[in-house]
């Protein structure tokens, strides 16, 4: 028979749910054993004196055409016949059954096991439950994110990102925005947008002086991926609330100790603030940052040098800034693999709320056919 192959999923990313897996899977292992009973082979072992002897049905006859064994011996001539009665060499014993015919009590051909059709339509039928079942699902992920979307004051629901990219690469420096001087290569690289051609834009929040619980569950109601760039002056020893925002998925990043302008400070007080702030995570989250926004986005040779000696990959800037009822483009409008950036501020540094400028933004990508994807999930 021919193989079957079954090829494993993942439910997050293929759409296909546990329930439906596991009767896949049940499906496939019931037409398995069916074809493999079609071919079935029996293997029979008997004692005997002086070893073991196997027998296996199906195989070729001793002596059979390409069976590689001797079949019995002709006697040659002078070579005595048998005794009258006593059978010739290599016949069967008086009362043994015909060549061929199973020995009673033996256990004849292999038969298909019994309920192997029924086994599959089994499965056949829990697989058509798993699929509504997933569809059921869906549409009820579907009502209850919009039914968030419209408690956050938004006409529709945020558009979900496709899944990411199997495998990640960091973006060349953007033009125009590398420093000059030898040894330039090995730095981290700048950039304001994520080559891809999913339609996808990336949420960037820095600072941390905001900490207002309504954002942190707007964000989760919504399943908006973002990361956070965050200052020690801003967070201010709230800690505890990036920690949440932590564990409901957002990545924390480095934005530097005192959100000082880099260019206009030593060597040694750039170090200061950027290995500083690397020491601050490690110390409240047990990791340091990988990626590093350098305040005002402004930064010289000097910044790359240290921020790569502290361990960091890249310098993600933006290409969109949002505020409560407006948006600043780089450019002239969105792009896919754009960074769009905002800050963790309310009323009092704002004409407006965190959850209005979380309402711009979204109401903005959405009209535009964007979803917001995790940034590190791509670079």
């Amino acid at each position: 028979m021919g193989k079957i192959r079954f090829t494993a999923t993942n439910p997050r990313t293929s759409g296909v749910g546990p329930a439906l897996a596991r009767s896949a899977a049940l499906l496939g292992a019931a037409l398995l054993v069916a074809g493999c009973a079609g071919t079935e082979t029996s293997v029979r072992t008997s004692s005997a004196p002086g070893g073991s002897a196997s027998e296996v049905s199906g195989a070729p006859a001793s002596g059979a055409p390409g069976s590689g064994l001797a079949g019995p011996e002709t006697p040659s001539p002078g070579t005595p016949a048998p005794a009258s009665g006593a059978p010739a060499p290599g016949a069967p014993a008086p009362g043994a059954p015909a060549s061929g015919a199973p020995a009673p009590g033996a256990p004849g051909p292999a038969a298909a096991p019994r309920g192997l059709a029924e086994e599959a339509r089994q499965g056949t039928e829990a697989i058509r439950g798993a699929v509504e079942a997933e569809a059921r699902e869906a549409e009820a992920r579907k009502a209850a994110l919009l039914a968030a979307a419209r408690r956050w004051g938004l006409p529709q629901a945020p558009l979900l990102a496709p899944p990411p990219p199997r495998t990640k690469s960091l973006p060349a420096t953007r033009r125009g925005f590398g420093v000059n001087g030898p040894r330039t290569q090995g730095l981290p690289p700048v950039f304001t947008r994520v080559p891809t051609r999913d339609r996808v834009v990336f949420l960037t929040i820095d600072d941390g002086v905001d900490q207002d619980p309504a954002t942190l569950r707007m964000l989760r109601e919504l399943h908006v991926p973002y990361t956070a760039f965050l200052s020690d002056d801003a967070v201010d020893g709230g800690w505890e609330y990036f920690r949440a925002a932590h564990e409901q998925g957002a990545a924390l990043q480095n934005h530097t100790l005192l959100h000082r302008y880099l260019p206009g400070l030593s060597r040694a007080a750039q170090r200061h603030e950027i290995c500083g702030m690397q020491d601050t995570l490690r110390r409240h989250y047990g990791r340091a940052a990988t990626l590093f926004r350098p305040p005002y986005g402004s930064y010289n040779r000097d910044t790359l040098e240290v921020a790569r000696s502290c361990g960091i990959r890249a310098v993600p800037l933006w290409e969109a800034e949002v505020f409560p009822g407006r948006v600043v483009y780089r450019d002239s409008d969105l792009h896919p693999g754009d960074l769009v950036l905002t800050h963790f501020q309310g009323r009092a540094q704002w004409n407006g709320s965190m959850a209005d400028a979380l309402r711009t933004f979204l109401r903005t990508v959405t009209e535009k056919g964007y979803a917001v994807a995790r940034l590190e999930d791509y670079i």
